[in-house]
């Protein structure tokens, strides 16, 4: 058994105080491929101050990702891509998806390089004036996954096609999408991807900003 405690650097809300306490009773991994699970058998503290009993919890580990937003302001369009996701498939969604250009990070990188790197494999351009706007977990009831958003400027002359490397079987289709319409297809909850629903929710918020050239206002409001 281990004991773990997670101070706090800031809290959930000003003023709370949050549990710290957290028993690791055991430790399993059940498969490791694509990606890994585990079980955690633990404890942990309550609110009011006592340890909850022993609990299970399979837990996924998907590791470090990026994704971007892309926006050309002098043509007012967000570059986005389409791909087969096979988590829509077995959820029995459509699983064409219309995203933001995503990827993993290695341990040894670092992720605005790799956010710039995935810009040009799936979309065949390079970001300018990259800037990181979130950093959010999809699913932390039981997944490890970090996702890092960043936002950069692209001049999308030419751009369209498909895209990706063989070698990871990428099937990519790029679209150039008029920001009103992106905006309105998220009103209208045909977005699936969360990354995506999340990058498009800030861009809303700071479209007149950003297609004025003003990304560091909208980064900093």
């Amino acid at each position: 058994m281990t004991n773990e405690t997670f101070p706090r650097l800031f809290p959930v809300l000003p003023g709370i105080t949050s549990p710290t306490r957290v028993e690791i009773v055991k430790l399993e991994t059940i498969h490791k491929g694509f990606m890994d699970f585990t079980r955690q058998t633990l404890r942990h503290e309550r609110f009011g101050g006592d340890m909850t009993p022993v609990i299970e919890r399979e837990i996924c580990h998907r590791g470090h990702a990026v994704a971007v937003v892309l926006y050309d302001p002098a043509r007012d369009v967000l570059l986005m891509i389409e791909q087969f996701r096979a988590g829509a498939l077995a959820a029995k969604k459509d699983p064409w998806l219309l995203e933001f250009v995503a990827g993993m990070v290695k341990p040894d990188e670092v992720a605005a390089e790799v956010a710039a790197r995935e810009t040009e494999e799936e979309a065949g351009c390079t970001p300018r004036d990259l800037q990181h706007i979130f950093t959010m977990m999809p699913s932390p009831g039981g997944c490890t996954e970090i996702v890092e958003i960043f936002f950069g400027y692209v001049d999308t002359e030419g751009l369209g096609g498909l895209h990706g490397l063989e070698e990871e079987v990428e099937d990519i289709r790029v679209h150039l999408v008029p920001a009103d319409l992106a905006i309105a297809q998220m009103d209208a909850n045909r977005i699936t991807s969360g990354f995506t629903l999340l990058g498009l929710a800030w861009f809303a918020r700071h479209h007149a900003a950003l297609k004025a050239g003003l990304a560091e206002n909208a980064l900093q409001g």
